[in-house]
């Protein structure tokens, strides 16, 4: 080939490679016990090319059909996530469960509403649905941009009432446990006593720094992984990192909420101006986890008027 020719064929090639993949992606499910199934999303924050799905997504397989825990960020999401779950079996998904209120936790309901399925999702996540649904989508087109058409903030078609319900998907048992909520109103956990997993949604994070943010409630959210802890789980899916035990579960999450809450109380209760009480709490057991400094300091001020308002 001429040497002009060659320049403009590979001039050509490198335009190509600029031009983005319609999905960057790629959303595998991996075993975590047998028919169960996790899709770890990307530790950061959500982008372009995560799509929103920065989150984990649970699959658990029964003989009637398949459960998937959380729905995704948007319809497209939802729709890769459905195409993930047809590599693993050719059961149709027939129940979602929606951990809580936070976008990549049921944005991608409609999808699965128009496939047939039924989505749960505890009561106490309705109001924070409906106050943030379009906020959330505002939000994530400003990321998403195209990936984000088709997106319509759609509720769950069942909702759970108490804090300990028993559900039969399939032939098996499936414990959906509330306390009150803990990043969001709606959090809940999905057990599955007999392997012994634990879907926690946002009552854990790893490996990442958690989020309080305006809906959160810290307390709550001690007593959500206190029920956690009681389970004695096996393996973790938290809502935010590696598929992990319970020793780190309590280090990552327990741990910095426990230490949190005791120090903005004693600041509280003795007057403590709120920028000098985060100043002087001591975050470097936790500063190793992946976004720290940008999430701590928000979320030792929320902590502060938590307690200040108890």
């Amino acid at each position: 080939m001429p040497l002009h020719l060659l320049r403009r064929h590979l001039l050509g090639l490198s335009l190509f490679a600029l031009i983005p993949l319609a999905h960057a992606v790629e959303v595998k499910f991996e075993p975590v016990a047998p028919g169960v199934y996790a899709f770890v999303g990307e530790k950061g924050g959500r982008t372009y090319t995560n799509e929103g799905l920065n989150a984990n997504i649970g699959l658990v397989v029964t003989p009637a059909g398949a459960l998937l825990v959380d729905s995704g960020a948007s319809f497209q999401g939802a729709k890769q996530l459905h195409e993930a779950v047809k590599k693993v079996t050719t059961q149709p998904v027939k129940w979602v469960i929606n951990t809580g209120g936070q976008d990549h936790r049921w944005l991608g309901n409609g999808y699965f509403i128009a496939q047939g399925a039924e989505v749960i999702a505890h009561a106490d996540a309705k109001a924070d649905m409906l106050a943030r649904g379009g906020d959330h989508v505002a939000s994530l087109k400003n990321e998403l941009k195209e990936k984000l058409d088709g997106t319509v903030p759609t509720l769950p078609t069942r909702w759970l009432a108490g804090p300990d319900e028993t559900l039969n998907l399939g032939g098996l048992a499936i414990e959906v446990k509330h306390r009150k909520g803990a990043h969001t109103p709606g959090d809940l956990m999905v057990w599955l006593p007999q392997p012994r997993v634990v879907f926690s949604g946002d009552i854990v994070y790893v490996d990442r720094m958690l989020g309080v943010i305006p809906v959160s409630h810290t307390g709550r959210w001690l007593e959500s992984f206190a029920v956690l802890e009681a389970l004695q789980p096996a393996r973790i899916v938290p809502g935010h990192g590696d598929v992990c035990d319970l020793p780190k579960a309590q280090a990552q999450t327990r741990d910095y909420l426990q230490a949190l809450r005791t120090h903005m109380k004693k600041a509280v209760e003795e007057g403590t101006e709120i920028s000098a009480a985060i100043k002087a709490f001591d975050v470097k057991p936790w500063m190793g986890l992946l976004n720290a400094a940008d999430l701590h300091p928000g979320n030792a001020s929320r902590t502060y008027l938590e307690l200040e308002r108890e």
